[in-house]
């Protein structure tokens, strides 16, 4: 009897300990857990409400800076004082502030973009704000507080306003953030000033209180200002339960009964986290609930005493099942049976094991003489891979030179007319065009090794007009009758530069662009002449039997790359054709009038020169080819020498 009291004792005092150790790992753990979230929490809103601070900071400046701000603060004219109430509005409107309005020196406001409303802040006097002595004295000025005109609390920003090294006014941004916490309500969240007063608070009782007793300089210094308007400032009914470790307090705050400090005894508690925002001297406060902590504690201590208990019953059933083990002991023998009959079959087995381990090794030895056939038959079709490559290039050569061929034909016909004539100045001229193609010719057959090793073009510069010019003058018999248009537009200039149209005839040689010195392109000339005269050709191959054929050449200019666009009247590109389009040796013309490489070999020196070559259909008819290619970087002095 007396032993088995003894058992229950120890096993009541182990309950009792697992209990306590329990509840304190729980308690703590799940501190820590709130904590976390509430850092978690704090850090997401302190950076929604930074960057919304962030973003603003400079809009001061930047209203300050214009013109038309400075001469109103300067000599403020009645129809200056219009335009600049004009301007405070749009640039309101556009940066989605509450308020922007510029202050003269001596405080009063000239201007400001709710000029229209009732209680507009034109006339107003601000000399007071903290905000306005701190630009007028050169800094930049921050302060939160509730408007005098218009009873709306709001976030002041401002920055000063020079006119030859003088400071002439201010330029303020009141910025609204009553959205501060609107949609995380879960859990009290609220920011306090310099001053510990809170001004923005999840839980609308708390706003204008304070956490701790205010000094009476402070107060002094918020009546003074007018910081927060009427509101009479108090300090919250809170009384600090425990300090936690990194700006982290157990607080009550609310009802229940009255404690010596303030706060509730029965009043809720709640985790006060800190953290500062920096600029401006503001801190978050995160408010975390302590009772689900509470709850889960209590949950978890119930939840090991009835696994204690549980643990208990469980050894008092596994001392009733060692009576069974007589039983287990004249199973043995059963169980030695059994083990022979398995010794037996896993010795069949491992014979059946051996025999597929000798087909396996037969099935190797098959696959080894397989791989030294397919290494063979992969040798035969590298070198078959070559012939038909080295056909492909000599294709590829071939149509290159079928163009300058034809023009060096036209210009030696033309010639001879000229001589016949006695026009030898333009004889003349014709002789250095077929020179001028004749190194051409030699310079599309010295591209046979850029095709083969492609590091070189990458480093190479080409006017984009001289290629353009030289372009559509090989191609000049074929734009005979066809409508030319030539739009560019360079958005790092700031503005759409120019849009040309020329009609047919057209003169050539054709000079739509002049010598315009920023548009380089990374590319070989003769590649990226090649690669225009390919895509201009094929425009009008489109275009041939439209009414009015028309092409258009479109170039855009942007800071690291320029985009041209040749865009065609004709039917367009069908849709099984546009998959293939790029392929070698595919091409829908009749036989005869193109081997298909045109568009894969202008798509290849597009790849080579780190660009890119892509179509489509536009939607009023007609294709697209869009070839972008790297911007090469002109510096100053040689743009200027250009000019010259």
């Amino acid at each position: 009897m007396t032993r088995r009291l003894f058992i229950l004792f120890a096993l009541a005092a182990g309950l009792v300990a697992v209990c306590a150790l329990t509840w304190t790992l729980a308690w703590k753990s799940g501190i820590d857990t709130l904590r976390h979230a509430a850092a978690v929490r704090g850090d997401r809103t302190t950076a929604a409400l930074r960057s919304t601070l962030e973003r603003y900071e400079s809009l001061p400046f930047i209203v300050g800076e214009h013109p038309l701000v400075q001469d109103v603060l300067v000599d403020p004219k009645p129809e200056w004082i219009d335009a600049a109430n004009r301007y405070l509005e749009d640039v309101n409107r556009h940066a989605r502030a509450t308020t922007t309005y510029i202050i003269q020196a001596d405080g009063m406001c000239i201007a400001a973009s709710n000029w229209r409303d009732k209680d507009s802040f034109v006339g107003v006097s601000y000399r007071f704000r903290p905000y306005f002595i701190d630009a007028v004295k050169g800094g930049v000025g921050r302060f939160f507080g509730i408007g005098t005109i218009s009873h709306d609390p709001g976030y002041y920003v401002s920055q000063p306003v020079r006119r030859g090294g003088k400071i002439v006014g201010v330029a303020v941004v009141k910025l609204n953030l009553e959205w501060f916490p609107g949609a995380d309500s879960g859990e009290p969240l609220l920011v306090t000033d310099d001053h510990g007063v809170i001004f923005l608070s999840s839980v609308p009782a708390w706003k204008y209180h304070t956490m701790r007793p205010l000094p009476a300089d402070v107060v002094a210094s918020i009546d003074r200002t007018r910081q927060y308007a009427r509101q009479i400032i108090e300090p919250l009914p809170a009384h600090v339960e425990r300090v936690l470790q990194d700006d982290a307090d157990i607080v009550r705050i609310g009802g229940g009964v009255v404690g010596s400090i303030g706060g509730g005894i029965g009043a809720p508690r709640y985790i006060e986290t800190r953290r500062a925002l920096g600029v401006p001297d503001w801190n978050l406060v995160t408010m975390s609930p302590v009772r689900p902590v509470v709850v889960a504690t209590r949950s978890a201590t119930i939840v090991t005493g009835f696994a204690w208990v549980s643990l208990c019953l469980l050894g008092f059933y596994w001392r009733q099942r060692r009576q069974r083990v007589k039983e287990v002991m004249q199973s043995r023998a059963m169980l030695q049976k059994a083990y022979a009959m398995l010794n037996e079959r896993v010795a069949e087995r491992t014979a059946d094991l051996s025999q597929a381990n000798e087909q396996l090794q037969r099935e190797v030895q098959e696959r080894a003489r397989a791989e030294a056939e397919l290494r063979a038959a992969q040798d035969e079709l590298i070198q078959a891979s070559k012939l038909a490559a080295l056909g492909q290039m000599a294709a590829g050569i071939t149509h290159e030179l079928n163009q300058p061929l034809a023009a060096l034909r036209s210009f030696s016909d033309n010639t001879r007319v000229f001589l016949e004539r006695g026009q030898y100045a333009a004889a003349h001229e014709n002789l250095e065009a077929i020179g001028s193609l004749t190194e051409r010719m030699g310079k599309i057959v010295n591209q046979l090794k850029l095709f083969v090793g492609r590091a070189r073009p990458r480093s190479l510069r080409s006017p984009v007009a001289s290629a353009l010019r030289q372009a559509l003058a090989l191609l000049g018999k074929r734009l005979a009758g066809v409508s030319v248009s030539l739009t560019l537009t360079d958005y790092t200039a700031g503005t759409a530069g120019m849009a040309n149209t020329v009609g047919a005839p057209l003169a050539v040689p054709f000079d739509p662009l002049g010598e315009y010195p920023g548009l380089v392109a990374q590319c070989d000339d003769l590649r990226l002449e090649q690669v225009l005269i390919n895509l201009i050709g094929n425009a009008l191959d489109a275009a041939a039997d439209a009414a009015s054929p028309r092409i258009a050449i479109d170039i855009e200019a942007q800071a690291a790359t320029i985009a041209i666009r040749v865009r065609d009247n004709g039917p367009g590109i069908p849709e099984d054709v546009m998959p293939r389009l790029f392929e070698p040796f595919f091409t829908t013309k009749e036989m005869g009038q193109g081997l298909g490489l045109g568009l894969a070999i202008s798509s290849s020196i597009a790849r080579d020169c780190g660009g890119s070559l892509v179509a489509h259909n536009e939607p009023d008819g007609g294709a697209c080819f869009v070839l972008t290619l790297r911007r090469a970087q002109v510096s100053a002095a040689r743009v200027a020498a250009t000019d010259v």
